[in-house]
Parts: C-alpha cells; sequence; structure tokens
C-alpha cells in the first residue's frame, strides 16, 4: 500500500536544505497567505495573521504571517519562520502571550 500524499498547493517552489535533506519551499504571495493559512492550519480556530506565536524550538516569537509552508515526503507543512534554526512545526506554535519570559 502506497503513503497517502496530499495535493501540492499551486505556488512555485524553492529548494531548502534542512540539516543536509533537500525539501522544497512554497512561494506563497502575501495576498494569498491568509486563504493558505486557513487551509493548512490543522487546528481551530485558526488564528489572526496579526497574532503573536513563539515557537519552542527556537524559542522566538513570531508574527503568523511569517509562517511559510514546506512540502516534503508528500505533505504540505505548516512550519515557523525560524524553521532551519529549531524544526518547529505548527504543533510547536504557543500564542506568545502564555509565554512567560
Amino acid at each position: 500500500m502506497r503513503p497517502r500524499t496530499y495535493p501540492r498547493l499551486p505556488f512555485p517552489t524553492i529548494p531548502l536544505r534542512i540539516n543536509g535533506i533537500i525539501i522544497e519551499e512554497y512561494i506563497i504571495p502575501p495576498a494569498m497567505k491568509r486563504q493558505v493559512l486557513e487551509q493548512v492550519y490543522p487546528f481551530r480556530p485558526t488564528p489572526s495573521l496579526d497574532a503573536e506565536y513563539y515557537d519552542l524550538h527556537s524559542e522566538r516569537r513570531f508574527r503568523v504571517h511569517q509562517f511559510r509552508v514546506t512540502r516534503e515526503d508528500g505533505f504540505n507543512c505548516l512550519v515557523s519562520p525560524y524553521y532551519e534554526d529549531g524544526g518547529g512545526t505548527v504543533i510547536d506554535w504557543v500564542p506568545a502571550d502564555e509565554i512567560q519570559d
């Protein structure tokens, strides 16, 4: 049985090297960010693009509109803007107001 894959997003990609492995990163126009976030965000409710979140892996704050989407092993992965630093995917995001400095 073949593993399940998900449809590609309709955007061009560029190669991205993570831990010596080449994956793809979608180039998403700013005007399409909200639509893409609604499509790939796995939880509800979907946060505002202006919401501030914290990447647990890189230990850094970011605004949701800075998200990136990669294509890995047949999946579209929603990742933080610091993905290369710590590998933080959407499951590693916490609303920034829940983090104590």
